[in-house]
């Protein structure tokens, strides 16, 4: 019983797939996956290798399906699976929305913390929900070592409870144990942003990473995301007639095809361009020691906020709205499917509205 990963020419691509081995019977399954023949650049390099990883992490599945039964349980004895093994696979039936995908992911890991591996569905019961639930809420922590927000309770919590639902639906428990366990409240959603004076007093400051104070100030500008902005390439970076500087990318997030026009002294930030395939902005990292090097930085030009690399994003939204662009226009901007995203934004300005009417006194 074995599950193989091949490769086989197919009209001038290299296509992969699986081989299945099985009492004696033979079986192919075709992923539709394929890998460039003859990378030769570093980007060209790196999607065959994460397709060989994609296509790995699918012959490990199937490799578990076919030795465990459908959903990696056998029929007579599917409580004693393992709760992980079964909670991985439905993560990754959603890694076509790397969003969703990343916070099953993120859930997992927290649930591989709290449990050992090979904790069975027969061991799940409400108790079990409710300390999962406690140790969320109290123990874990993120990669920068600081409690989870309250939306990621909420949002991890209930991907939880969905996956027990599916295991009823499945038939590999008779209830779901978790529907008597009261679920987080979802948190009203922080948006710390610089003003606009705040901004240019960051821009004047000295930061020990010169290329993380470029990257945060052209999200301050563009409104990019840093992942966005972690992957832009050159050859993203265009110049029309129509639309003077932008970009056109995909976004990491909703992978949505974006065009993004983007002022000149965004531009400008960049430097000389390079190389189509060379990234923008090399080397940018993302960790909790550049956080802290972001926060000197923001100290440094007089900023008291805790300012976090999204911040800018807010920053780009709420600066666009206080100077007068509407709600629809700097939606779209943002790249949000729906305008109910934006509007928090908008709340974030009325607020501070009403603060400064107040001010005035006699």
């Amino acid at each position: 019983m074995s599950v193989k990963l091949r490769k086989r020419n197919q009209g001038g691509k290299t296509s992969l797939y699986l081989d299945y081995y099985s009492a004696g019977k033979r079986k192919t399954e075709t992923l539709k996956l394929y890998l460039l023949p003859k990378p030769k650049t570093k980007l060209e390099r790196e999607q065959n290798k994460k397709t060989l990883e994609l296509a790995e992490n699918i012959r490990a599945q199937r490799q578990i399906e076919m030795q465990n039964g459908e959903y990696g349980f056998r029929d007579k004895e599917k409580q004693k699976g393992s709760l992980l093994v079964y909670m991985r696979m439905l993560a990754d039936k959603r890694m076509d929305s790397a969003g969703n995908w990343g916070n099953w992911d993120s859930m997992i890991k927290h649930l591989e913390a709290f449990t050992s591996a090979d904790t069975a569905f027969s061991k799940i019961d409400r108790a079990f929900v409710q300390d999962f639930k406690e140790y969320l809420d109290k123990k874990a922590k993120t990669k920068s070592n600081v409690n989870l927000s309250q939306n990621s309770k909420y949002s991890y919590f209930n991907k939880f409870r969905a996956g027990l639902k599916q295991a009823v639906k499945d038939g590999i428990i008779p209830h779901n144990p978790a529907e008597s366990v009261e679920g987080f409240k979802q948190g009203e959603p922080e948006r710390e942003f610089l003003s606009l004076e705040e901004l240019q007093a960051a821009a004047k400051a000295e930061c020990d990473i010169p290329q993380l104070k470029t990257a945060f100030i052209f999200s301050c500008l563009t409104g990019l995301r840093w992942s966005d902005i972690n992957k832009l390439l050159w050859s993203e970076v265009r110049h029309s007639n129509e639309l003077g500087y932008h970009i056109q990318f995909r976004q990491q997030k909703t992978k949505g095809a974006e065009t993004q026009p983007i002022s000149d002294q965004a531009f400008e930030l960049l430097g000389e361009p390079q190389e189509k395939e060379e990234r923008v902005f090399k080397g940018l990292k993302y960790s909790a020691w550049h956080n802290m090097k972001l926060q000197q930085w923001m100290m440094r030009a007089g900023v008291s906020k805790t300012i976090t690399f999204h911040c800018a994003r807010h920053t780009y939204a709420t600066l666009q709205l206080t100077l007068g662009t509407d709600i629809y226009t700097v939606s779209k901007l943002l790249g949000h499917r729906e305008l109910k995203t934006t509007q928090i934004y908008a709340k974030v300005i009325d607020e501070k509205k009403i603060e400064a009417a107040n001010r005035i006194k006699l």
